[in-house]
């Protein structure tokens, strides 16, 4: 078959890839360890699960509002007023089956062919595909290890040219788990009013933070009118396969995702809707509980890895994921990735498949047992001593 051209610019994410290639394996005996999926190992807590039953018996059933269950949209800007420190309006909120089409729609809507769009790397892989896909210029963001994998104020101001016209943050970071500081946020703030641009700001992680305050750019002053927020329920609730996300931005923005909401999914499952709306007006202790089994689960990680020759890692500050340096091993990332899941069983991500300044390091997800953790970091050691045999 013929296909457009514009498919040559769509990329994948390289996690899903990797997993059907351990199912692979699994299927032919193989006993493989997942740290590749960006996935909570949890399940979704009963109250949510019964919130979403009694709305299909209460009739939720059927189509509802392209922009979004109005029971809904109103507990979410009420989430993020009070969480966020900024006055929230239910007309300001968009809900879509996912976190993805807030990237997919608010590049569809900003960006003309050569705009240029700033965006972390290493980072989301989704964010360079649908910019490369909408025609836009797609300007890489070096986060850096010296910084604790956050970027440098210099290095953004230096990407900053009259084509931009949008940047994309993430804090806390997939795939280093990185925060930005407060200061970083008011600088970035500063920068996008002197130079007119769009600020997407990724806050998908924004509840797994470890000692750690998170801070949003749609807080500080001047914000609210320049910046596109994207949340949603996979990971604080572990409803990844719910489909739940949202948008918060302008309304004249929020006209746009509606219509392409129209377009594309016509509408989010209400009767999930409803469960979101338990999971933000029932009790929280759960996703404290899970935040604080993460903790575990990083400080274990953290401590194994940085045991194993020619690895280091840094201790992230929120998320579910560790970057560790594999610069001292006598492969390249995406060989060694490749060598763990063949020799080791264990599935990991290479850093190159979040991009160029990826190369180097590896992904690991530590939505996993600390049982199969530990058991883990016992076969890359194992499978790293054996490259000297």
């Amino acid at each position: 078959m013929d296909f457009a051209t514009r498919m040559e610019r769509l990329g994948t994410e390289s996690a899903f890839e990797v997993l059907a290639k351990a199912k692979r394996l699994e299927a032919q005996g193989r006993k493989i360890i997942h740290l590749e999926i960006g996935q909570p190992d949890f399940k979704t807590v009963p109250f949510i699960c019964e919130a979403a039953y009694q709305a299909m018996k209460d009739g939720y059933t059927g189509y509802g509002p392209a922009a979004g269950l109005m029971e809904l949209r109103q507990a979410i800007s009420d989430h993020i007023s009070t969480t966020r420190g900024v006055p929230i309006n239910a007309e300001e909120v968009v809900v879509t089956p996912g976190g993805k089409p807030i990237i997919f729609f608010t590049l569809l809507a900003l960006i003309n062919a050569g705009d240029e769009v700033i965006y972390p790397n290493p980072g989301f892989p989704i964010y360079e595909s649908v910019i490369n896909f909408v025609g836009g210029q797609a300007v890489p963001l070096a986060l850096r290890e010296e910084v604790d994998f956050r970027f440098r104020i210099e290095d953004l101001q230096a990407a900053i040219s009259d084509r931009t016209r949008l940047l994309i943050i993430n804090s806390p970071q997939n795939p280093t788990g990185g925060l930005l500081t407060l200061e970083d946020l008011t600088a970035i703030a500063q920068l996008a009013q002197k130079h007119d641009f769009y600020v997407l700001s990724d806050e998908i992680y924004s509840r797994i933070l470890y000692n750690q305050t998170h801070h949003s750019i749609l807080s500080l002053p001047g914000m609210k009118d320049r910046t596109i927020l994207l949340d949603g329920f996979s990971k604080t609730y572990a409803m990844t396969g719910w489909r739940l996300g949202y948008g918060i931005a302008p309304r004249a923005m929020v006209e746009k995702l509606e219509k392409l909401m129209i377009n594309s999914n016509s509408c989010t499952a209400s009767f999930t809707q409803m469960a979101g709306v338990a999971a933000l007006q029932g009790p929280q202790d759960v996703v404290d509980q899970m935040v604080g089994e993460f903790q575990q689960r990083r400080d274990a990680i953290v401590e194994g890895l940085n045991q194993i020759e020619g690895v280091s890692c840094l201790k992230p500050a929120g998320a579910f994921y560790v970057f560790p340096n594999v610069q001292q091993i006598p492969l390249a990332c995406d060989a060694f990735a490749d060598y763990l899941m063949e020799e080791a069983g264990v599935a990991v991500l290479s850093g190159t498949s979040f991009g160029k300044f990826g190369d180097g390091y590896l992904r690991l997800s530590y939505a996993n047992s600390i049982e199969y953790i530990k058991e883990a970091l016992e076969r890359i050691k194992t499978a790293v001593g054996n490259l000297g045999n």
